[in-house]
């Protein structure tokens, strides 16, 4: 028969060493959670439920679909590259909302790959429909849209463009900021000139 007082230390030593691994298993599990990809110079690490899709045009590097609580309450993330100055990227992307009811909040930080801005529009979005040049938009009111400039020096500017319902991209938020390496509680207000 075990005396009592080594079934206790045994029994301490085995809840010691559940609490000492379940971080590590919890942090296991995230990584499990995300995909790396390289795209184009700069390294992402999406989360495994975002659906990759084919480009839907040759100015998208990647696009995905975020899941929202339906299938009609999913967002697209859309990543591309092209040119412009900071400014009036931010600009731009506040103005495709209509300036009724619109909220925007425009920050700054830095990531292990480079110094990026983020918009951050809540509105009425004027969603392109046709091909751009057309100019047609319908008013999707409701809508969400986080927009991340990353400047990744010697590759490039990069856009990561996540638009939907608002619920949908707020709990999405984190997850796009992580993906490049960005962090919300590091960021400054930015005002766009």
């Amino acid at each position: 028969m075990t005396p009592p007082a080594i079934l206790r230390i045994t029994w301490g030593i085995a809840l010691l060493a559940l609490v000492a691994v379940s971080p590590l298993d919890a942090m296991a599990a995230d990584e499990a959670k995300t995909t790396k990809l390289t795209i184009q110079g700069i390294e992402l690490n999406v989360p495994t439920s975002w659906a990759s899709q084919p480009p839907a045009n040759n100015m998208r590097l990647a696009q995905f679909v975020v899941p929202g609580a339906t299938p009609e309450a999913s967002a697209e993330l859309v990543i591309s590259s092209f040119g412009g100055t900071v400014d009036a990227n931010l600009n731009r992307w506040v103005a495709q909302f209509a300036a009724e009811g619109r909220e925007v909040k425009v920050t700054q930080g830095k990531s292990p790959q480079g110094e990026y801005y983020v918009s951050d529009v809540f509105g009425t979005f004027n969603q392109p429909i046709g091909p751009p040049i057309a100019g047609r938009t319908k008013a999707v009111p409701g809508t969400r849209a986080i927009s991340v400039m990353l400047i990744v020096p010697e590759k490039g500017t990069f856009f990561l463009k996540l638009t939907g319902p608002d619920a949908t991209v707020k709990a999405a938020a984190e997850d796009l900021r992580k993906s490049f390496g960005g962090n919300a509680a590091n960021e400054v207000v930015y005002t766009p000139k």
